[in-house]
């Protein structure tokens, strides 16, 4: 069933979206090598693999939602840049929810399908939720704040570790 609420991606996501499906049209049409059979079946793999991905990418660029910020009401939905508390620890993470598809290199992107990206959604600052990590670990998420995409100012590299992986991640900063 198509998604007629839309997909929320930032600008630079629909442009990288934009610049991969080109690349992927350009090599729509691979020669078949001569070769044995095994050849054969690696490059309709691959071909089957790109149509898919072709496919995969006019959705997503069909339904984007781009330029259309979420309201600032603080709850946890498309758009937004959720700072969150994980367990009971110090550690926290900011990360846009958004579509994955294209990585925005400013800071992490948690899809809605994502197993965090599916707990914390319609969460309001303060709310607790839990989720399965990948692990199979019971992962707690406290969200601390939301704020739209469009008023937050990213800093490049900052959110290289990521809890929701089951990794470290960085602690929240000292108050005086």
């Amino acid at each position: 069933m198509p998604n007629t609420a839309g997909v929320w991606m930032t600008s630079r996501a629909h442009d990288q979206l934009q610049t991969e499906l080109q690349e992927l049209l350009a090599q729509r049409h691979i020669e078949m090598p001569d070769g044995d059979s095994g050849d054969y079946a690696r490059n309709q793999a691959l071909h089957s693999a790109r149509q898919a991905r072709i496919r995969r990418i006019h959705h997503l660029l069909g339904n984007a939602l781009i330029g259309q910020n979420p309201p600032d009401d603080g709850i946890a939905e498309p758009g937004m840049v959720l700072t969150v508390r994980y367990g009971d620890t110090r550690a926290v993470e900011t990360f846009l929810l958004a579509v994955r598809e294209a990585e925005d290199s400013e800071m992490e992107v948690y899809s809605m399908q994502s197993p965090l990206g599916r707990a914390i959604a319609g969460a309001r600052p303060g709310e607790r939720r839990t989720y399965r990590a990948p692990s199979g670990t019971t992962m707690a998420v406290t969200l601390l704040h939301a704020v739209p995409y469009a008023l937050t100012d990213p800093a490049p590299g900052e959110h290289e570790n990521s809890p929701a992986k089951d990794l470290p991640c960085r602690a929240e900063p000292e108050t005086s």
